[in-house]
């Protein structure tokens, strides 16, 4: 709006200056050569305007013609440089395709266009790794590191090289470098982690995890967790050398980090029950258990109770069902401690409702046990240990990357070295847990709480 304003207001005051030149025409006498000129003002401006514009013309044509060979060596840069750039896509393409002459043919070219080695050698080296020619990628790879602009991604590289060959010390190098370059990287905290991880360089990873969580390298949620899963797996290191101070802290924080971490939360009251705060113990048992029950935290009700009999423990057992009422575990409880104290009616009202709906392996096993020693029914017994032995595992710890189940939790998988991967439920029906073979469910007796302790500890 303002420009064709502007042009409106050019154009009334090239028509005001016309109109002013017509009214006042005016004389104009030029003798030059023995000629004599005369004519109106008017003429001889109109003169100059073209005299002006010829001469304007002729420069601008002049310093165009100058000026021809530098834009034709221009054009022929840009149109080698779009050249270049192509190839380099087509490259990449190819690369993410997999077809190894065709990214080494555009790598090829594409250095061949472009005059920008940083550009093309990351492609280079990825051809070179396609093609599988491991040495000319780590070439490519060092020259990278060389320049400040790809130094991270030669680094990378590299790091990936060292990773695949197993040359854990390289990769620790590489890694620890690369956080110095890019302290903020995901990729570069889940890499150390990783490696760490594996190592079992438990107070490493730690640091790695602090530093992480705070220069925002990893998300809040996921790094919480693992570092409660980390502080756990110190705290079992810290119980099994003596130090049971430093274990109860350390599962503290974790409970803290990550609520309804029952590993943690298990040691956690263990631990209270044995340095005797048998209050804050029976108050962790009592949390835990309205939120997720686990056979794991009777033995610690037992001694935050006082219950040293199996009457007492029946009794007590009838609290954790008041606690969480709903949960199959709290009946299981229950009618474990009322066989221990031949309470047959007790056992049998808790056991009853579970055995009418798709029993599992410990409820038939129990059912076998009341029929026997109530009743004296053996074909009733035999009949449940039959059920016991196509019914539903016993839960156990159990891997979600390739479902190995184990007897105890680590935050390593013992079998494929995933971390925290193991959740406590039923395993697959046919497995065989860590440390000992495989054994029919019809053979299994009623676990005794020592046993149960050491599951789940």
């Amino acid at each position: 709006m303002t420009r064709a304003l502007g042009w409106i207001a050019l154009l009334a005051a090239l028509i005001g200056a016309a109109v002013w030149l017509a009214e006042h025409p005016g004389q104009v006498a030029l003798q030059w050569f023995g000629y004599r000129i005369e004519t109106s003002l008017a003429l001889v401006l109109l003169a100059l305007v073209i005299v002006v514009w010829l001469l304007v013309g002729l420069f601008r044509f002049l310093f165009g013609l100058a000026r021809a060979p530098r834009r034709l060596r221009h054009l022929r840069v840009e149109r080698r440089r779009r050249s270049g750039y192509m190839a380099l896509t087509r490259g990449m393409v190819a690369v993410a395709a997999g077809d190894v002459e065709e990214a080494t043919h555009q790598a090829r070219r594409a250095d061949a266009l472009l005059d920008d080695p940083p550009i093309t050698m990351l492609l280079s080296a990825q051809a070179s790794q396609l093609a599988g020619d491991e040495t000319a990628a780590e070439k490519f790879f060092r020259a990278m590191i060389e320049r400040k602009e790809t130094e991270f991604l030669g680094i990378r590289g590299l790091l990936t090289q060292a990773i695949r060959r197993g040359d854990a010390e390289q990769a620790m190098q590489l890694a620890a470098r690369a956080q110095r370059i890019e302290p903020g990287s995901e990729w570069v905290a889940e890499s150390l982690f990783d490696m760490q991880i594996r190592n079992r360089q438990w107070a490493e990873t730690e640091a790695t995890l602090n530093r992480a969580m705070r220069r925002n390298a990893m998300p809040a949620d996921k790094g919480r967790r693992r570092l409660a899963v980390l502080l756990h797996q110190r705290a079992l290191e810290d119980e099994a050398a003596g130090n049971r101070a430093q274990a109860l802290k350390r599962a503290g924080k974790a409970v803290g980090l990550q609520q309804g971490f029952l590993p943690a939360i298990i040691q956690k009251a263990r631990l209270q029950a044995v340095e005797g705060k048998l209050t804050k113990a029976a108050a962790t048992v009592r949390e835990a258990w309205a939120r997720q029950p686990h056979p794991a935290l009777l033995d610690v009700w037992w001694a935050a109770s006082q219950a040293t009999d199996a009457l007492g423990r029946a009794r007590a057992a009838e609290t954790l069902v008041g606690v969480n009422p709903e949960h199959p575990e709290s009946h299981i409880a229950a009618a474990e401690a009322a066989l221990e104290a031949q309470l047959w009616g007790e056992a049998r009202r808790h056991l009853e409702p579970l055995a009418a709906n798709r029993p599992d392996a410990r409820v038939c096993r129990m059912m076998a046990a009341l029929e026997e020693s109530q009743r004296g029914d053996l074909k009733a017994a035999h009949d449940w240990l039959l059920r016991a032995s196509l019914a539903e595992p016993d839960p156990a710890w159990v891997c979600d990357e390739c479902g190995h189940a184990s007897a105890v939790w680590s935050a390593l998988c013992p079998h494929c070295d995933s971390f925290d991967s193991l959740r406590w439920r039923a395993p697959p029906r046919v497995q065989r847990l860590d440390g000992g073979e495989p054994v029919p469910a019809i053979f299994h007796a009623v676990p005794e709480v020592k046993e149960r302790s050491d599951v789940a500890t």
